[in-house]
Order: C-alpha cells, then sequence, then structure tokens
C-alpha cells in the first residue's frame, strides 16, 4: 500500500558533523557540548532558517565518555532554545541506536504524532581520557570507559575467562566465522585487510572522518607502526577507534512539512521501513558465532519490507566495529568485495565510537545520495554482535514503504533460531573448540586466551589458554591448522584452573 499523504512520509531533510581536536583537554567540548555543535550544524545543512527551537521531538545516543552529565534531554532542549513535547534518551549506548531511534521518529510522523524531529549523538572519549591523565599528575593511568562500561552485563563466568569488552568476545565469531566459511587463516586476513583498507580510502574521501590517511591492505597486516596485535587474529588497525571527539546529528520531518519550509527536492531523503532483531545479552546464550540469525533477520527483512534486491543499492554501510561483523553482513546482503562497505570510513577511520557512528553514516548517506545514486542500506549493531537494525534511505519516494510500522522481527528471528547448548561451567575431560581467541599484552606477546568448548555431552564450557604454552599458541595461531573443530582436553592446573591442551598440536 503505497503512503499517498505527504504529511505522513517521512524524509530527512538535513545533517551534521563535527570533529573536537583540542591541543588542551580542558579546552575541549564534552558530549553536550558535541551534540550541540551537531544539532546547529544540521540546522545549517536544512537550509530552511532556523528550526531548533521549532522541533517537537528530540532523540538522544547515549553516551559513556562523561557519565556524570546524566540524562542530557533537558539541558540539551535548552542549549538549542526547544520544548519539544516528545524528548528522550536511549537507554543505553549500543550501535544500533541511531537507527532504532530514526525508525520511531519515521513512525511517529507516519501516525501523524510529530512534524519535525531531531536525532543527535556525541562522545568526547579522546577529552575525558586527556583530562583523566592531567589529573593523574603526570602517572601512566589507563582510561578505558568502553571496558568499564562492557563488564556491567556479562555473567563472572565469561569475564573470568577474559570476556569482558567487545575487543575480547568479537574474534570468536571472527575465528569460527573462518572456518564456516571454509577460509584458511590467510584467506580470512586478507579478506579483512582488503575490507578495512577500501573503508580507509572512503576515510580520506570524507570530510567528517577522524583519520583520513588511507593504509594499504599490506599494512594492514604488519605489525609496523605500532600496528599490535589485540586479540587473534585482530590487530590495533582493526578494531574500533574509540580515542575520538565527535557528534553527528540529523532532522526529520514530513515531506510535507519539508516542502512548506522550501526545502529543495534534491536535498531530500526518503525514509524508508526499518527491520529488527537481537541475540542473547550473554555471549554464552547463542546457538552459533560463525554467523547471527538476528543479523540475518534485519537484514533480509528490510530488503524484503521495501522490496529493493541487492543490485539496487547504490551504497551500503555495514557496521565496521571489528572486522567479522561486516564480513557476516556481506554475505546475508550478497554485497561483494567489488564496492566499499561503508560511506562514512568504518570505526577505525571514521570514528563515530561507542553508540553514535550510525549517525555519522545516516549524515554521510544523505550527502552521497544527495549527490546520485537512489537507494542506500544502513545496517548497524551493537552490544557484542547483539543488537541489529537496519533501514533504507532514498533520494526518490520508495513505494513499498508505509509508516508506522512495527520493525521488531524478534520472534521470527527466534522461531529459526538453532537449539542454545547448555552451560557446562566446572567441565574437565575432552572436548572439541567451538571458538577461540587468543590475548595479547601491550608488549605485542600473547598473556592468556579462551577456548569456547563442546563437551561429547553438546553443552558448552569454557577453559583457559597459558600463554607459556608456546606449542598450544602456535598451534591457535599459526594458520596451519584450522583449530576450530579440533578435539582437546580441558584438565586443571596446580591452581584449580581449568586449561584447554589440544589434540592436534
Amino acid at each position: 500500500m503505497r503512503m499517498t499523504d505527504a504529511e505522513r512520509i517521512p524524509v530527512i531533510i538535513g545533517g551534521g558533523e563535527v570533529n573536537d581536536r583540542p591541543e588542551d583537554p580542558d579546552a575541549g567540548l564534552d558530549s553536550l557540548g558535541l551534540m550541540v555543535a551537531a544539532l546547529r550544524e544540521a540546522e545549517k545543512d536544512c537550509r530552511t532558517g532556523p528550526l531548533l527551537a521549532e522541533i517537537d521531538s528530540l532523540a538522544i545516543v547515549d553516551q559513556i565518555s562523561f557519565r556524570a552529565l546524566g540524562n542530557l534531554c533537558a539541558p540539551l532542549a535548552a542549549a538549542i532554545g526547544a520544548d519539544p513535547k516528545v524528548k528522550y534518551q536511549s537507554d543505553a549506548p549500543h550501535g544500533d541506536t541511531p537507527i532504532r531511534l530514526l525508525n520511531e521518529a519515521a513512525n511517529r510522523i507516519g501516525a501523524g504524532e510529530i512534524r519535525l524531529a531531531a536525532i543527535v549523538g556525541g562522545e568526547a572519549l579522546r577529552t575525558a581520557a586527556g583530562r583523566a591523565a592531567k589529573r593523574a599528575a603526570g602517572e601512566d593511568k589507563s582510561y578505558n570507559a568502553v571496558r568499564k562500561v562492557a563488564t556491567r552485563q556479562e555473567p563472572n563466568y565469561a569475564q573470568s575467562h577474559g570476556l569482558i569488552a567487545p575487543v575480547d568476545v568479537y574474534p570468536l565469531y571472527e575465528n569460527a566465522g573462518r572456518a564456516a566459511y571454509g577460509q584458511s587463516l590467510a584467506e580470512a586476513q586478507a579478506e579483512s585487510a582488503a575490507i578495512w583498507s577500501a573503508m580507509s580510502e572512503v576515510a580520506a574521501q570524507n570530510p567528517a572522518a577522524w583519520i583520513r590517511d588511507p593504509v594499504t591492505a599490506q599494512a594492514m597486516l604488519s605489525p609496523a607502526n605500532g600496528n599490535r596485535p589485540i586479540a587473534f587474529p585482530y590487530s590495533k588497525l582493526m578494531v574500533a577507534n574509540a580515542s575520538v571527539n565527535q557528534g553527528a546529528a540529523f532532522i526529520v520531518t514530513s515531506l510535507a512539512e519539508a516542502r512548506r519550509r522550501k526545502v529543495r527536492e534534491d536535498r531530500i531523503i526518503y525514509v524508508g521501513m526499518g527491520a529488527a532483531a537481537k541475540e542473547a545479552g550473554s555471549i554464552l546464550k547463542r546457538d552459533r558465532y560463525d554467523r547471527s540469525v538476528s543479523m540475518d533477520m534485519a537484514i533480509q527483512r528490510t530488503m524484503a519490507l521495501n522490496e529493493v534486491t541487492v543490485d539496487e543499492l547504490d551504497f551500503v554501510e555495514l557496521y565496521s566495529c571489528f572486522p567479522c561483523v561486516p564480513k557476516m553482513a556481506r554475505r546475508t546482503l550478497g554485497w561483494g568485495l567489488d564496492f566499499p562497505l561503508s560511506v562514512v570510513g568504518g570505526l577505525t577511520f571514521g570514528g563515530g565510537p561507542i553508540a553514535n557512528y550510525m549517525s555519522h553514516a545516516v549524515v554521510r548517506m544523505m550527502h552521497r545520495l544527495r549527490d546520485y545514486g537512489l537507494h542506500g542500506f544502513l545496517f548497524a549493531n551493537g552490544g557484542f554482535a547483539t543488537d541489529n537494525h537496519c533501514i533504507i534511505l532514498s533520494n526518490m519516494p520508495i513505494e513499498a514503504a508505509h509508516f508506522p510500522q512495527d520493525f521488531d522481527y524478534q520472534g521470527e528471528a527466534d522461531r529459526v533460531r538453532g537449539p542454545v547448548p547448555p552451560l557446562d561451567e566446572g567441565y574437565v575431560g575432552p572436548a572439541v573448540i567451538e571458538t577461540y581467541t587468543v590475548f595479547y599484552g601491550r608488549d605485542g606477546q600473547p598473556r592468556d586466551g579462551v577456548v569456547v568448548a563442546r563437551t561429547p555431552a553438546g553443552a558448552r564450557t569454557l577453559a583457559h589458554v597459558d600463554a607459556g604454552d608456546a606449542d598450544l599458541i602456535a598451534f591457535l595461531t599459526d594458520g596451519r591448522v584450522e583449530p576450530v573443530g579440533t578435539a582437546g582436553t580441558i584438565g586443571e592446573d596446580s591452581g584449580g584452573r581449568r586449561c584447554w591442551a589440544s589434540g592436534g598440536q
């Protein structure tokens, strides 16, 4: 059913981005300041004169860099001179949040509840870290807000085996995926390097990107220039860059309101329908690690809802915190490596860390679609490969799109999900590697690792990898044999710690 009422057709009319690079962190903007600046840039981009004071909906992406600021709805609204009837901040800083907030704004416009919405987020982690270092009076004191936030959810069992922050967890998907795709370690690393190098090229052409220096695929795989290993098989250049100060915002309204405000037709971007689904919050309660049923559902449903085929997509943004995510997404979508997987440049180079990256992606996609092409696909992911939300944007009306819509496809995802294995935390005996990773210290040397294993009874369990076992470390990391699917034994060391001993060494 085609929507014909212009009052209820959601469109984007403007977007703005800001980078803040002060030499003195005390002079830097905090998260609130970044959001105000991004909204002002979005207002300018609308080319309609002042409109922020008129918004009747303000949605904020939660931030972690200045937690003491609390809920920012009231101070942000006051800073832009607005009094919106709808104002809220997301419950948590998850990477899918901007797309969910966009879908919610589109629904409210489609229902006739609002006419002018602003969506905004900002993170000042670089400023926060700099200020913390100054207060430490020169001491070598780390500031890892990402890891601090990550520890609040996962059960102690996983934490005790080093599975705490996203950088610890995503390698489990990378290694399981490589085995499922039938790739060698060299082939999988070459794919990661090709994707990340292409993203660096995109970032180099993006005036709002944080790092605009292209990196070759060869350099992605080299340990030179500080590209130390982080968690196998990822090095520093393959993980999200949180040390940035960035904000992004965009304005959503109805087609009728855009025309009343005399927005040029070639600057109007139409919002398509979205779809969302999630995995279990605990990484140990997932059915598998070589793919995500929830990701598949969100991608496939979004394409079907909008009646768009992959051949009709001109641009995509496949969330890129770590290579395994766009690898999984592109296979589900059917997107090859001949074209970039990002319009921003990815979380390593483009920036936009924690939860607000996809706000930058919406703004960049808006700009690209204004220039040429027809359809852009946005895939967002948050948590530990947990939350998935996709949407399509276009520079022409999407005939199949109608609002409001129910974008929640959790039920469908759960119905096709495989069985979740029970957890056996104290298991000792023979087992098979389901997936694994090795963690590295700042000196580039292995410090320990973890094996996710399956028992003969089909239960899932964890086992430590002893960094002192050189043969085991080599077996897991040198690529001569695929460790996933190989048999070994979980035994207890002298301290009672359950450790993996591979039968395939």
